[in-house]
């Protein structure tokens, strides 16, 4: 089966009891047994719901894998990941990722006694000098969050896999319609499903997607025992966002691109982050292992304040000021004070993240409006 097709039928199909072609949203929070420990294999909410099931089978599908976890949100999903470990494990992440993933590595899990270094991922050669015999694992973000910076998914995981470490990619930017990690040697993927999966800004939902059996069980233990559960109602609006997503991934790409090509005429504009510059670090990477460069687009000003970024921010209309991405309208931020507020300045400063830099999740709108948005909001420098 072929992704457009995948995103529309796996894991999908007609209610058998009245043929409707959508999954029913199973709203109940337990079922009824015909004898003790009888049942149709759903015996309470938490544990399972049909409608979760469908949407996790349907996830396991896009992204290639024998198995998806459905969680409450993105950070329930990379917690769920994080209890798998124990104290006195060692994580190497890259030095760039989503500031909620740093806050909940550095506040919640440090002071149990796991530990995490924020490296440069840039050549993957250079992660191998981290390693010590407590490293159990590499948390890759690619593209990263807001540096867009690229991490080649194969080459970490040959690396990895020399070492017997595990490798997780948080594949929120890209989605599995851009790449697919385990195809690269991964063996887990975090999804924040809020974001281009669902794609409409109106559920919260995380997912976890692997194929190896071992890790399936643990994290669908976690899933159940500690209960960060999504509700049958977000896993259809879940369901349904995804069955475009090939639609809104592809067009959104393409505006990003004409976007990108703007801002770097832009006389007042320093850098332009795009994946899909050929001056970009790792643009062959990019080329190798995403299918498009994406639609997240990052930019500062050689006037490097805050209030610069403000004069911009508070004056488009199209881009609306917003945390999130991935639906089908554009947003924009200010990464130092939303997304990565949590983060110590020097720590953002060490990758380039400025107080001038501008976030942007390009939607699916006539990229025209958005030039034009943005050309507007410009005259106010």
């Amino acid at each position: 089966m072929k992704f457009n097709t995948k995103v529309i039928h796996a894991g999908v199909e007609p209610d058998p009891t009245t043929g409707a072609i959508m999954t029913p949203i199973f709203q109940t929070s337990t079922y009824v047994q015909s004898a003790p420990g009888v049942h149709k294999g759903y015996e309470y909410g938490r544990a399972k719901n049909p409608t979760r099931t469908v949407l996790q089978d349907n996830l396991a599908a896009l992204e290639n894998a024998k198995y998806a976890i459905a969680f409450a949100s993105g950070l329930a999903a990379t917690d769920a990941i994080m209890k798998t470990l124990k104290s006195g494990d060692e994580v190497i992440s890259t030095n760039g990722l989503y500031g909620g993933t740093y806050r909940l590595m550095r506040r919640i899990y440090e002071p149990f006694g796991i530990e995490f270094k924020f490296v440069e991922m840039g050549d993957a050669a250079d992660i191998a000098q981290h390693f010590t015999e407590k490293t159990k694992m590499i948390w890759v973000e690619t593209p990263t969050n807001p540096m867009l910076d690229i991490i080649d998914i194969e080459a970490v995981c040959k690396i990895a896999k020399a070492h017997n470490i595990l490798v997780c990619v948080d594949n929120t930017f890209a989605s599995p319609y851009l790449q697919t990690p385990l195809d690269l040697g991964a063996d887990l993927i975090c999804h924040s499903a809020t974001k281009y999966l669902g794609g409409h800004s109106d559920v919260v939902l995380g997912a976890v997607v692997t194929s190896n059996e071992e890790l399936a069980k643990q994290l669908y233990f976690i899933q159940n025992a500690t209960g960060a559960i999504p509700g049958p109602q977000d896993c259809f609006l879940l369901i349904r966002g995804i069955k475009t997503l090939h639609l809104r991934v592809q067009r959104a790409c393409e505006n990003a691109e004409t976007i990108a090509k703007f801002l770097a005429a832009q006389p007042k504009v320093a850098n332009v982050y795009w994946p899909g510059f050929e001056t970009h670090p790792n643009h062959e990477v990019a080329k190798k292992q995403m299918k498009m460069f994406g639609a997240m687009v990052s930019f500062d000003f050689k006037t490097d304040t805050m209030e610069t970024a403000s004069k911009v921010l508070e004056n488009t209309h199209y881009f609306s000021l917003a945390e999130s991405l991935g639906g089908v309208e554009s947003l924009i931020g200010h990464p130092a004070t939303m997304t990565h507020g949590s983060v110590p300045r020097e720590e953002r400063l060490k990758i380039g993240l400025t107080d001038s830099l501008i976030r942007m999740s390009v939607g699916v709108e006539d990229v025209e409006d958005l030039i034009n948005d943005l050309k507007a909001a410009f005259e106010y420098l």
